[in-house]
């Protein structure tokens, strides 16, 4: 993974900035409100709506642990319809993580890095979006990267 302290782009910061403010919302499953509560997926979705002032699509109903048996990697169909996909040795502070418990396991945990070796999610576990090292364990549970769209590359 890169470390840049020049983001090179405006979308990068914003989305770092934004994430951060988002740090000690209370995890919530299925909801994606600032202060009031979240979870992972919600907080990508309020930092999207945070950066380019509307909502991504709203997903269908999903379990709160990681143990669906469906198979189906819905949360890959949507950041692949939404986001630009990356190479794991691409990725870079802003960017968004997709993990996945198993390997077998669709991917069902969304996160932002932040740093090289730091990411911002909410887990229920952590009751609360929360900062976290990436170390060795998160890392080899990466399914996906993917990069924010700059912003005249969005239209509402």
């Amino acid at each position: 993974m890169q470390d840049q302290t020049d983001y090179g782009s405006a979308v990068v910061a914003s989305v770092i900035r934004e994430a951060r403010t988002w740090v000690g919302t209370p995890y919530r499953h299925q909801a994606d409100r600032k202060g009031v509560g979240c979870d992972c997926l919600g907080l990508v979705r309020g930092v999207w709506r945070g950066l380019y002032g509307f909502d991504l699509e709203l997903p269908d109903a999903y379990a709160a642990d990681w143990a669906e048996a469906g198979g189906e990697e819905r949360l890959l169909a949507g950041a692949r319809r939404n986001f630009r996909a990356k190479d794991l040795s691409d990725s870079r502070p802003g960017d968004l993580l997709l993990f996945r418990w198993r390997p077998h396991l669709p991917a069902k945990h969304a996160s932002i890095l932040i740093a090289e070796h730091s990411f911002i999610h909410a887990y229920q576990g952590g009751g609360a979006v929360t900062v976290s090292a990436l170390v060795p364990q998160w890392r080899r549970r990466i399914a996906a990267v993917f990069a924010f769209p700059e912003f005249n590359d969005i239209s509402t």
